[in-house]
């Protein structure tokens, strides 16, 4: 009777061993599982916190170049205006003749924009179309580059 008890009790504790042998495998392949997916959420929050990031500084460069836009407006306006008053023109006509002296100058069109309208504060008549207006008789501000002669 021993003998008999001790075999169903054997048989019973190589299947116990056995079923806690294929939950162990289970848990360690489940726990590998949950190890990959957390890895992934990290990389997707650090996917989004660049993102973000991106976001915002394109925010910011937009921000930034509008503030400039805004800051070069009126010494632009200005000009326009100085222009205008000198040629007659309308103020599409008057940015273009800016735009035009930027590009043959190759000043940026703020810069040029503060010189005609520091020459007009300090009463240089000849600008533009008036007496005197290639201006090579004349002193430049320091901000626009020397006279080329036109070929």
């Amino acid at each position: 009777m021993v003998k008999g008890m001790t075999e169903p009790a054997g048989d019973r504790a190589n299947a116990l061993s056995q079923r806690v042998l294929r939950v162990r495998t289970q848990l360690e392949e489940s726990m590998r599982h949950l190890a990959g997916s957390m890895a992934r959420l990290q990389a997707s929050r650090q996917a989004i916190q660049d993102s973000r990031s991106d976001r915002k500084m394109l925010h910011d460069s937009a921000y930034a170049r509008l503030e400039a836009r805004l800051a070069t407006m009126p010494a632009i306006e200005q000009a326009k205006g100085v222009v205008i008053a000198q040629t007659g023109c309308d103020p599409d006509e008057a940015f273009e003749l800016l735009r035009k002296a930027s590009q043959r100058g190759n000043v940026p069109v703020r810069e040029l924009a503060l010189a005609v309208v520091a020459r007009a504060m300090s009463g240089d008549p000849g600008l533009f179309g008036g007496p005197g207006s290639r201006g090579d008789d004349r002193q430049r501000p320091a901000s626009l580059p020397p006279l080329r002669p036109r070929t």
